[in-house]
Order: C-alpha cells, then sequence, then structure tokens
C-alpha cells in the first residue's frame, strides 16, 4: 500500500488508454458530470459504459493499491470514528485499520487530491490508501456509524440539565420551539439510530438505578444502558406530549400514537405506556409508512402456496384466517392481501386493535373498549355499511366468531386473525369458543399458519459443521427427510451487526379444506379432521417448510429450532438430551 497519495491521475484518460471506455463515452460522462455535480467514476457507471469493479480493478493495478471487500470486513468501531461520519460521507471514505501506527483508510476514488488532503488533515496525519466499492460503503455507513455515543452524550447532557437546581419539567419537555433542548435531540438521536439499524421496536424502561433503551432487531432485543435515570421521566413526558397523552397520569397504561420524519421517511409511532416499579416503561412500535405494502410474492410463500392463496382472497365469500403466535407477522399477510383487494369497485371495512398502516379507499375502524366499541359492534354496524370485504383483526370469542361466520355466509369475503400455534388447532379453538362446526365446513376457504424467522446474513454465510445432537434431532424429525442436508449459518460482520442475521423472512402452512375435512367439521370430530389433514397431498407442514428454507440456506437450522420447540416436547428421549437454549 503507498502512504502518499500519488499523483494526479485523470482517471478519463486512464480508462481510456486501458481500453476500458471510448473517448464519446468519456465525453458523454463529463457532459452528464457537469450536470449532476456527480465523480466522473459515478457517471460512467450510471451511464452504463464501465462497471464499478472494472473501474476499481483498473486503479488497484495502476496505483499499486489493494481492493477490501467491505462485505466481508470487521470494523473497529473506535477506529471507525476517527474520521466523523460526516467527512466520511462527503469524501466516499472510511477507516478500515492500523497497521504500524498508521491507519488505513478505505476511498472509493483513490486520486481525489482534494478528499486526501481534508481526510489527512483532519487525521493530522498521512495515511494509507485502500479502494473501496462506493455501492457498499453507502450501505456499511448507518450501520458503523451508530448513534450510540450520540445517545449517551445527549442523555448526560440531559442529566446535567436536569440536576441544575430546581427545574419545571413540565415547562422544560411542553414548549413548542425546543428544537435545541436535549430530551429533543436525544429522541431524534434513537429514532435516527432505530431507523439505521432497521428496529421495529424501542424500549425505554426505567430501573432502580439505570435507565435501559432497548431496539428490537429482526425479533431480538439489544440494550443500551444509561446511568442517568433521572431523564426517564424527561423521555416519557416529551413522548406523551408528542402522543397527545395525559402527563398527569402515571399511574394507569396509555396508548397513543404519532408520526414523525426520519431521514425523509415516514414513521408512524405506536405508543404504550405501563407503570412499573421505578416510574413508567414506554414500548414504541415503529412503522414506516413510506415503504407501501408488501406484495404476496415477497411474503416468503412458495409459490404455490402464493396462487392457492390469492384465489382463495379473490372468492366472493367465505372465510380466511390467519394465525400465529403474537409477532409473527400476521398483519402483514393480511396487509398485503387488502393491498391487491383494494380496488375502486371493492368496498372494504376493517375493525383493528390497533390501526397499524392506514391505507387510502379502505374504512378502517379502531377498537375502543373503553366505550364498548369492541369487535362485535364495529361489526354489526360494517354490515349496514355494505362492504364487499370485512377484516377483523382478531377473533376473540364466540360473538365475534359467530357474527364474522354469519357475515361470510351471506356475501361477504371475511379476513381475520387467531392466536393458534398452527393451521391444524386452527378449527379446535373455534369449536372451543361454541362456534358450530357445520357452518365452519361450509364458509371456510383457507387457513394460513406463519412464523417468522431471521434470515442469514449474505455476506458472511458460512456452511455449517453439524455436532452430535443437531444430528439425533435430524435423524428425529420428519423421518430423517432432511439428514443429509447442507445448512449454514452467519460468522457476523459488520453488515449483520456481528449476529450472523440480516432481515427476516416468513414460514408457513397453509390448508384448504376438501371433503374429507368438511365432512369432519360437520361431525364436530377434531381426530378425524386432523387425520384427514394430515392424509391431505397439498399439506407442507410448518415446520418443514422451515426445513426447506434451512436447507436452501435462506434461514439456520437453529432458527427452525427455536421455533420448533414443540416438538422436543413430543418425544422423551430428545426432550431429556437435548437443551434447545445450547444450539
Amino acid at each position: 500500500m503507498t502512504e502518499n497519495v500519488q499523483k494526479r491521475i485523470r482517471i478519463g484518460d486512464l480508462l481510456i488508454e486501458k481500453g476500458a471506455i471510448t473517448q464519446t463515452q468519456l465525453d458523454a460522462a463529463l457532459a452528464e458530470q457537469r450536470k449532476s455535480g456527480q465523480k466522473l467514476g459515478r457517471a460512467l457507471i450510471d451511464l452504463g459504459f464501465i462497471k464499478e469493479e472494472d473501474i476499481r480493478n483498473i486503479l488497484s493495478s495502476q496505483l499499486d493499491i489493494p481492493f477490501i471487500d467491505l462485505a466481508h470486513f470487521k470494523f473497529n468501531p473506535q477506529l471507525v470514528r476517527q474520521l466523523p461520519e460526516m467527512l466520511a460521507r462527503r469524501y466516499r471514505a472510511i477507516v478500515l485499520s492500523k497497521e504500524n501506527d498508521q491507519l488505513v483508510v478505505g476511498m472509493t476514488d483513490p486520486t481525489d487530491i482534494f478528499a486526501y488532503d481534508a481526510i489527512a488533515k483532519h487525521l493530522n496525519n498521512k495515511f494509507k490508501q485502500a479502494i473501496i466499492s462506493q455501492s457498499e460503503l453507502i450501505k456499511t455507513f448507518d450501520l458503523v456509524y451508530r448513534r450510540t455515543d450520540e445517545i449517551t452524550n445527549f442523555a448526560q447532557e440531559l442529566g446535567a440539565e436536569l440536576s441544575e437546581g430546581d427545574i419545571n419539567l413540565e415547562t422544560m419537555v411542553a414548549g413548542e420551539d425546543l428544537t435545541d433542548a436535549p430530551v429533543v435531540k436525544l429522541l431524534q438521536s434513537m429514532f435516527e439510530d432505530a431507523i439505521q439499524v432497521g428496529a421495529s421496536d424501542i424500549h425505554i424502561e426505567p430501573d432502580e438505578k439505570v435507565l435501559r433503551i432497548r431496539q428490537r432487531i429482526d425479533g431480538v432485543l439489544y440494550e443500551q444502558v444509561m446511568e442517568h435515570k433521572r431523564i426517564a421521566n424527561a423521555l416519557v413526558m416529551r413522548l406523551k406530549i408528542m402522543s397527545g397523552l395525559d402527563i398527569s397520569e402515571k399511574r394507569l397504561p396509555q396508548d397513543g400514537r404519532f408520526n414523525i420524519r426520519v431521514k425523509d421517511r415516514s414513521i408512524d409511532v405506536r405508543l404504550s405506556t405501563m407503570p412499573v416499579q421505578y416510574g413508567e416503561s414506554m414500548v414504541m412500535r415503529l412503522l414506516d409508512q413510506s415503504g407501501g405494502m408488501l406484495e404476496l410474492e415477497h411474503l416468503g410463500m412458495e409459490s404455490n402456496m402464493v396462487n392457492a392463496f390469492r384465489k382463495c382472497i379473490h372468492s366472493p365469500h367465505g372465510l380466511i384466517l390467519v394465525t400465529g403466535a403474537t409477532g409473527s407477522g400476521k398483519s402483514t399477510t393480511l396487509y398485503a392481501a387488502l393491498s391487491e383487494l383494494n380496488q375502486a369497485d371493492k368496498k372494504i371495512i376493517t375493525a383493528e386493535d390497533p390501526v397499524e398502516y392506514r391505507l387510502p379507499r379502505i374504512n378502517q375502524v379502531q377498537i375502543h373498549p373503553k366505550i364498548d366499541l369492541g369487535f362485535s359492534q364495529v361489526l354489526r354496524a360494517a354490515l349496514r355499511q355494505d362492504p364487499d370485504i370485512i377484516l377483523i383483526g382478531e377473533m376473540r370469542d364466540q360473538e365475534t366468531a359467530e357474527i364474522g361466520i354469519r357475515a361470510s355466509m351471506t356475501g361477504h369475503l371475511v379476513l381475520s386473525t387467531l392466536h393458534t400455534n398452527d393451521a391444524m388447532h386452527t378449527l379446535e379453538r373455534l369449536l372451543d369458543m361454541g362456534v358450530e362446526g357445520y357452518l365452519l365446513a361450509t364458509v371456510l376457504r383457507a387457513v394460513v399458519a406463519q412464523r417468522l424467522v431471521r434470515r442469514v446474513c449474505d455476506s458472511c454465510k458460512q456452511p455449517l459443521e453439524l455436532d452430535g445432537r443437531q444430528k439425533v434431532w435430524l435423524k428425529t424429525i420428519l423421518n430423517g427427510q432432511f439428514e443429509n442436508a447442507k445448512f449454514h449459518i452467519g460468522a457476523g460482520c459488520s453488515r449483520c451487526n456481528n449476529t450472523g442475521y440480516h432481515g427476516r423472512i416468513g414460514i408457513y402452512e397453509m390448508f384448504e379444506p376438501d371433503e374429507p375435512m368438511q365432512e369432519a367439521l360437520r361431525d364436530s370430530d377434531i381426530n378425524a379432521f386432523t387425520k384427514a389433514l394430515q392424509n391431505n397431498e397439498k399439506y407442507v407442514p410448518l415446520l418443514q417448510s422451515g426445513m426447506e428454507l434451512a436447507a436452501e440456506g435462506i434461514t439456520s437450522l437453529r432458527e427452525v429450532m427455536r421455533f420448533a420447540g414443540e416438538y422436543f416436547q413430543r418425544d422423551t428421549v430428545i426432550a431429556n438430551s437435548y437443551n434447545i437454549e445450547d444450539l
């Protein structure tokens, strides 16, 4: 690696000399550069004249500077922060490592003398260069420049302000012009950090001596502990004001919502407070309204299941149920279905608790039990509104279930959810509620059960070497069908925050009642229904769907085993010899 930046090289002339582009292409790129203000290399790439990897290979060879693949690089947070985020983004550079007391800085354009001088001036020293991909660098910025230090600094500032004598907390957090107030800057940093890493929830939890701020990322909580417990009241009070809640009420739970803009994205925040031993705990669900609804093809369903589900939701009437545990993505599946059904010739009414995403043209009703506006009351009113399609957020009791079923018998398509572990037990739950089996046999179109599992990070994916216990488990389940499959696991990298996982995907099972199932339902015979379902050739159990994703390397064996804990309980030998937490 060279210690000094090379003499000024005209990248356009170099690419022509190497035969990578023509003079005509260079002239077109220069004209585009003058209009857009972007760098010449990016203009050439955007115009399709050359690939990014071709430019970096030529520069690497000409300048004798190595190329570093950021997708598989493990960053040192302390080294990265030696170059402030503003300079890093401006000059498209990042600190990679330290060699012999000299920093190694990755640059997308190592020929940029102005960028080199600015970075060297800030670092107060010359540095070694490496070439990096601009597209990879853009993805990396939000992951390595976390707001954790910034959040801690704002928390300290707020804590210091609260310690300065007698302060009226209500006046401090309730003013209109609070752009520079520590509590506002702290909340802004918290939201920006959460959006950067793709968090779905933020938890604010006061403890005896500390304040815990936790983020749920891909279904797992990550914690930041702050020593300034006093700031908890300021945070909670400010968030209550933003949500229109009663700031004087600290003894009862409250629910609210507000909308914020973070990095040009509209985020709907659903907020819940709860009195706990050392103050008020607060949980905020972050709903990205700017991303749009997922399409059915992007949920993770197998293509044949997508086609079958699409056929069912386009039925003129009947009942479709989506089941699963809390947080398994049921609402996402239903919203994807509604998004496809949302046409000008369809009247759609929903009864939800809460309304998560606001959809145009759809009449969404928020349930309010305190004013006696429950699911059954909304459904009765909805049936007088001449709907074509009705969505019931959840069938919680016999009354709601019976109204929904009767609505599906009178020319309406009804979509709803239930909290059951799999599709097989959905009908058992409805029968236990008191719903008549013959009614279910008449109206039921399909039942979908689902779970969410984490995706193995593509940037650090590697083959998994099975241990003895995992081999025993594979021999036991599904008749050893996946005993010889090849599985993968993430080693951990900057892209996945060293977790080995990045993003989540749904695992699904679905059935459409055939004649034997309908006969069993008419007799309310669960055993006969279960046997008929297992004999249905189209039925693929939830566990098998998960194992197929694991065998394809999309998720890990550990993720499938985590949601399939119930299978251990069905086999005494495995249950006694295998602790799932050891995986």
